[in-house]
């Protein structure tokens, strides 16, 4: 279980290809804090780690959550976001987190507007998530509010702590995302869906 409140940017070192697995070497600020076993979400996708190594660990995924993720997009070099799992009793200054992608989504509009950006992204509707006004999303790890809400788009707003502590400042149009839906609401869905 995560918060979505962004510890720090990893950089991805190494990508292994091993049958339908994906290894992930990072070096992070939080890695000598590490343990194996441990939980730790890159851009929202949790993943458990299996190796450290001085300033690297590694973490693998399988071919659902590869295909699932933007992590066929990964290269060596880039930003990633990290945030290890809440501890029971902390503050959750964001929104319950699981860990969870639910789908690819694709940043369509970046609009800088008096010292904080506006994202728009798109996304497949046929997969039944929704977003709500004022409501929670996740994007890359990152807890947002959504500030225009669509049927296949919706809108944050992100501030210059935000941007400057996340991979967000190297988003371009046509990036591809990795959203998890709001938890309650997709058990609110799918309970309208069967009652239909």
């Amino acid at each position: 279980m995560f918060t979505g409140i962004i510890e720090t940017l990893g950089i991805i070192k190494d990508l292994k290809r091993e049958n339908d697995n994906l290894h992930i070497t990072v070096s992070s600020t939080i890695t000598n804090e590490l343990k194996i076993d441990q939980s730790v979400a890159h851009n929202g996708v949790c993943l458990t780690v299996i190796a450290i190594d001085d300033d690297t660990f590694t973490v693998t995924a399988i071919k659902e959550t590869i295909l699932k993720t933007n992590l066929s997009d990964w290269k060596i070099g880039d930003l990633i976001n990290l945030e290890r799992a809440m501890k029971l009793g902390d503050r959750l200054d964001g929104h319950i987190v699981q860990g969870h992608v639910d789908q690819i989504g694709v940043c369509k509009s970046i609009k800088e507007v008096n010292g904080s950006w506006y994202y728009a992204f798109e996304y497949d509707s046929s997969f039944n998530n929704i977003t709500i006004e004022k409501g929670s999303i996740t994007v890359n790890g990152v807890s947002l509010t959504v500030v225009d809400s669509k049927e296949n788009e919706f809108k944050v707003a992100i501030i210059p702590y935000t941007y400057d502590n996340t991979n967000f400042k190297t988003f371009e149009i046509g990036t591809k995302i990795n959203l998890e839906f709001d938890v309650v609401g997709k058990y609110v869905a799918r309970l309208h869906a069967l009652k239909q």
